[in-house]
């Protein structure tokens, strides 16, 4: 049986071209976890791993006598992030460590809490230093929004922001940012096996 990928599945939400454009985000289940901070640091660096520890608990239970209810086979949806500083907009220049942020991780349509409650059972068992009470499963929809692929460093993004800036003014839009609604940036490439100038990044930012 074919792998779910949801990247190629659902190319308008993941593959965008680098000219900006107006889509509408459906409702998603993501798996999230909170944290303040420059990304790659400690904090950082433990959102990841809880966030891949239950995205592949879920991924594998097929393996075991848990076989979630409408299970298929699927490719692990990318990283995503929501970034804001204190006053809602996120900033490039505000200091890093002043950032605020949600990791996240799509799940499958299968993900229920009945699922999520034994991913947390078996995870208590396998990894105990995890502090599991930090991440939480959310159902997201996000709605109105512009998005546009950015190709290079993440220190780069300003560029393709101000592309998206400009292409908001253009067809009369605006910026929606505060009450749940955040820049948005999904993760392509695996920095640590991606130039840096190859790096693709998602950038989404929620419009009226």
């Amino acid at each position: 049986m074919e792998k779910l990928d949801y990247k190629k599945e659902y190319k308008d939400l993941y593959m965008p071209k680098k000219k900006p454009v107006l889509i509408e985000v459906p409702e998603m289940t993501f798996f999230m976890v909170d944290g303040k901070g420059e990304p790659g640091g400690d904090n950082y660096q433990q959102a990841m791993e809880l966030l891949y520890a239950f995205s592949f608990t879920i991924k594998m239970s097929k393996m075991g006598n848990n076989r979630p209810e409408g299970y298929f086979e699927y490719v692990v949806p990318p990283l995503e992030g929501l970034w804001w500083t204190k006053d809602s907009m996120f900033d490039l220049n505000t200091p890093r460590e002043e950032w605020l942020w949600t990791s996240m991780i799509r799940q499958p349509e299968f993900v229920t809490e009945d699922v999520f409650q034994w991913a947390k059972d078996e995870i208590k068992i396998k990894k105990p230093k995890l502090d599991i009470s930090r991440l939480r499963m959310e159902t997201f929809t996000e709605g109105k929004c512009v998005q546009a692929m950015h190709i290079g460093t993440y220190a780069q993004e300003a560029e393709t922001m101000e592309k998206m800036a400009a292409f908001m003014k253009e067809n009369g839009l605006a910026p929606d940012v505060g009450n749940g609604r955040k820049h948005h940036e999904i993760y392509l490439s695996d920095p640590r096996r991606t130039a840096p100038e190859r790096l693709k990044t998602v950038l989404r930012t929620p419009v009226v």
